[in-house]
């Protein structure tokens, strides 16, 4: 009864207090939970069991940056000319780099806004707009599904075309091995289809790390040996041309998009870093890693549509000498990196659906269900690769429509709605930027579409 009447009487003395003195309490607990969030470092409270170094950061972003992609500029540069390439490869560069920029800053801070020591890039994108302007929060699941399907489909995409490109280095393996019986690439997709089930069905990243190493060590021997090709016999630069006709050159972004966007590992990396200070500024893991693989690119671009000029084939390796044995272990050894590098690939759109669906399935049934989803989607990816045989031109379409939704448009939508309210810089110059960047995400997604897509029905016909 004491407790009672003296709760009774702390309550009426509360209530009794003028309202511009509880207001004031009310904005001084305000300042505080402000304060609390503004005094909350993220890095302080990260507890990461295996934390990456620096170094490791570099190589670990690089090695995204890095895969056939590279080995397709080349076709790339054949489809603007050497001057546009450059600009074009520079360009590119840049705004990839920007974007990485900005998608991490704005997951930093809304890591910091609700005390969270890291955040995915799809948990970054579902507070971004459960933080944001009061008429987008309630789409803030809808942006996480829509984030998980682009990412399923940057890595979807990417795998068929890991599928043509193993199966043209087949062809050409077994062209130079068997000339009597010469198959179409369409034949060697469907070849792959069973060994791609078998080794897709492996569930656990830690049973995958021997194939990335041998997958590694596969692609840089075949780049030794491309470079080696490549930098012998240059043809003269009056044999090159300087400027391609404008038609194709939404190819070149497409395809240019498609080999150096890794912002899929972006978040991964910077949240294990054991000083992710040191992934943004000047001079940082992201600008030295990326202006390595601008300049990376732009050479092996530049140098192997020098060789081959208009020749150039999707990948350079296709372009190799058959009868050298030398550049026969090139081709071998470029099919089987990219193999296991597919296994790789599927890991992460495996994950992201099976966390989807599997609350909808019973326990008994996990294992089936598994083996069913994993042998769908490796035949989607086939399916894929033999309806666009082309690799050039599957490249330029995935490119388009995957890797630039995910590269470019959404980290820029985020970064717009985090700040929208926050405040978009003097004379709105971020709003005003990235509208720039929304308007070049849409010049790539429609024109290297219709260009792709009007190059493959000219192909068939």
């Amino acid at each position: 009864m004491n407790l009672n009447m003296e709760n009774g009487s702390v309550r009426s003395s509360i209530e009794n207090v003028p309202s511009t003195t509880q207001s004031t309490i009310t904005l001084d607990r305000k300042d505080d939970d402000k304060d609390e969030k503004n005094d909350y470092n993220p890095f302080e409270h990260r507890d990461v069991v295996h934390p990456t170094s620096t170094l490791g950061a570099f190589f670990h972003l690089l090695k995204s940056s890095l895969g056939s992609g590279l080995l397709a500029m080349p076709a790339a540069f054949r489809n603007t000319g050497l001057i546009p390439g450059c600009i074009g490869t520079i360009l590119v560069g840049v705004i990839a780099t920007h974007c990485v920029h900005i998608l991490v800053s704005t997951s930093r801070a809304v890591s910091k806004n609700c005390r969270a020591p890291s955040l995915s890039y799809t948990d970054t994108c579902e507070e971004v707009f459960k933080q944001g302007p009061k008429k987008l929060q309630q789409y803030s699941k809808h942006i996480r599904h829509f984030v998980d399907a682009a990412m399923a489909g940057v890595c979807l995409g990417g795998t068929s075309v890991y599928v043509i490109f193993i199966a043209s280095s087949l062809k050409d393996i077994c062209d130079h091995f068997v000339p009597s019986k010469k198959f179409e690439v369409e034949v060697y997709c469907g070849i792959l289809l069973l060994p791609l089930i078998l080794i897709t069905q492996i569930r656990h990243l830690k049973f995958l790390v021997p194939f990335s190493v041998l997958a590694n060590v596969c692609l840089v021997v075949t780049f030794g040996i491309t470079c080696f090709y490549t930098f012998t016999d240059l043809k003269p630069l009056e044999n090159i041309e300087m400027v391609a006709s404008v038609e194709k050159w939404p190819l070149f972004l497409s395809t240019a998009i498609f080999a150096m966007e890794g912002i899929n590992v972006v978040m991964p990396v910077e949240n294990e870093m054991a000083k992710p200070q040191h992934f943004l500024g000047c001079p940082s893991v992201l600008n030295v890693t990326m202006v390595f693989v601008t300049i990376l690119y732009g050479v092996v671009g530049i140098f192997g549509y020098m060789k081959y000029g208009e020749g150039v084939l999707g990948s350079i390796t296709l372009n190799l000498p058959e009868g050298e044995n030398l550049a026969l272990t090139a081709k071998i050894l470029v099919a089987v990196a990219v193999f296991f590098t597919y296994c790789l690939q599927m890991y992460a759109p495996m994950d992201i659906i099976w966390t989807r669906i599997k609350c909808r399935i019973s326990k008994n049934y996990f294992n089936i269900s598994q083996i069913t989803l994993r042998t769908l989607s490796v035949t989607l990816t086939v399916v894929l690769a033999v309806a666009v045989p082309d690799l050039e031109l599957l490249i330029g379409l995935v490119g388009a429509i995957f890797f630039s939704t995910l590269g470019l448009l959404i980290p820029v939508v985020v970064q717009t709605v985090h700040l929208w309210e926050k405040g978009l810089g003097k004379f709105s110059y971020i709003l005003w930027k990235n509208a720039l960047l929304l308007i070049f995400y849409f010049i790539v997604l429609v024109s290297g579409c219709y260009t792709a897509v009007s190059e493959i029905i000219l192909k068939f016909r």
